[in-house]
């Protein structure tokens, strides 16, 4: 996952300090010491480090914070506001006109998930903001980026302008614009070429297009996986372009932070959307303050209440809850459970929103998300009959040894999804009868990774070494 490497490091070093009744600049030399080489491993900009460096030890170093009640804690506020302006101070999102259709002009090198990002973009403003998108192919350069385009189209209902790759870029912009027009879109987003390497080629056709689609927003997409040389590539286009903004891309892969910690500090330049996953649905609003919550392992609970909100129905999640408190809880109601984890992404995303959970967060890291379509296809073997009284199953061996066979799985698997079933029912009684005093200790476990009796449990399994989780 992204920022992980950082994260670590960053954790670690703070470590030095929290918890300390007293401390001096010596203290607070050794922390910096283990920051600066987290942020250089991450390839942040070494500006960009030298002025964070400098804004933290000036305030850590004043009288009021190191001869206060908790100094650690004081620092760690520090480290967390300084990361946080590093990041982009505040949000910074797309604007959206309010009397006539808002152009969006993505450009960018090619390999940066630019033509992707132009699908996402459609499909979040859609569900967001309740707009009417239209895409423009015109990056008549790249093999199959026109095909791609229609493609993520159709997959998300949106409608695609394209001339195919014989016609100039300025020509299908103009004529993407007027056909936009004739079907009511209030969401134009143009997705134009990109080149291995910036050239003056590139660059002047960017600008024509430019000139003609006159977009609201011109955005960038970065690949965060390139580190600080997102900062070249963005001063780059913003010379020619005036860019309002960057897309970071591939987010969820081996992210070491450098790209989305240089660009605004060094560019000027906001960070408005980030890609998260290779999903469609997979792309949130750049919060710098979030995001520095989420590296420093303080969690992130207000993009976690957004995604829930964004992907479950709250008459649903009310429903399940009384059946799980009054015990009815069954396997359709497990099965639609599934489906609404499935609609908010992977688990270790949903986990890596929560503070602490370090131990959970590394067992769920093993998970492999297929396995809820494994239990999905345990449950769809059941009878209508067992999957509304999971006791049918509970007592027949033979009725296990069908759903096995029917599902393609081990009867080890259906005994665990069982266990899962059951293990819910019983935790939810278990917090109904919990005190205030028992809620704050069941918390302090699960801050410190131990969620044993919490209905969470690892199984070992074969192969490659990795577990089997059980919810």
């Amino acid at each position: 996952m992204a920022f992980d490497g950082l994260s670590s490091r960053l954790q670690m070093a703070l470590r030095r300090v929290t918890g300390k009744g007293r401390l001096d600049e010596k203290d607070i030399d050794e922390m910096l010491k283990e920051v600066r080489i987290s942020l250089l491993e991450a390839d942040v900009n070494f500006k960009v480090v030298r002025e964070f460096l400098n804004g933290v030890k000036e305030k850590a170093l004043g009288e009021k914070i190191l001869k206060g009640l908790n100094p650690g804690q004081e620092v760690v506020k520090i480290v967390r506001e300084e990361l946080r302006k590093t990041l982009g101070d505040e949000t910074s999102e797309v604007i959206f006109e309010s009397n006539k259709p808002t152009v969006i002009m993505t450009c960018g090198l090619q390999g940066a998930g630019k033509t992707t990002a132009c699908g996402k973009m459609a499909l979040f403003y859609r569900k967001k903001a309740n707009k009417k998108p239209f895409l423009i192919a015109a990056d008549i350069y790249r093999p199959a980026a026109i095909d791609q385009l229609v493609t993520l189209g159709k997959s998300i209902s949106v409608p695609v302008f394209e001339m195919g790759a014989n016609e100039k870029p300025e020509k299908i912009v103009t004529e993407g614009l007027k056909e936009a027009q004739r079907q009511g879109a209030d969401l134009i987003i143009i997705d134009t070429a990109g080149r291995l390497h910036i050239d003056e080629a590139l660059m002047a056709e960017l600008i024509r297009v430019q000139e003609i689609a006159r977009p609201t927003e011109t955005l960038l997409t970065v690949d965060a996986m390139t580190g600080q040389d997102a900062v070249n590539i963005a001063k780059s286009f913003n010379e020619q372009l005036k860019l309002t903004g960057v897309i970071l891309t591939k987010m969820d892969g081996d992210t070491r932070g450098g790209a989305a910690l240089s660009i605004k500090h060094i560019t000027g330049i906001p960070i408005k959307l980030m890609s998260t996953g290779e999903k469609l649905d997979a792309v949130e609003i750049f919060h710098p303050d979030r995001l520095a919550d989420r590296i420093l392992g303080m969690g992130d609970v207000l993009s976690l209440i957004d995604t829930v909100t964004e992907n479950v129905d709250e008459d649903e999640m009310m429903n399940m809850t009384e059946k799980l408190m009054s015990g009815k809880f069954n396997y359709n109601d497990l099965l639609k459970q599934f489906k609404m984890i499935k609609r908010m992404g992977s688990i270790s995303k949903i986990l890596g929103f929560l503070p602490g959970l370090k131990q959970v967060k590394q067992a769920a890291s093993q998970i492999d998300d297929k396995a809820f379509d494994q239990m999905e296809c345990i449950i769809k073997s059941m009878t209508e009959e067992e999957r509304k009284n999971p006791s049918l199953i509970n007592s027949s061996a033979s009725r296990r040894e069908r759903i096995a066979k029917g599902s393609g799985r081990t009867v080890t698997e259906v005994n665990r999804l069982r266990e899962a079933l059951d293990q819910q029912v019983k935790t939810m009684k278990r917090m109904q009868s919990m005190s205030e005093t028992d809620m704050q200790r069941m918390a302090s476990n699960l801050q410190n990774g131990n969620f044993s009796g919490m209905g969470m449990s690892q199984h070992k399994g074969k192969g490659k070494g990795k577990g089997n989780f059980r919810i």
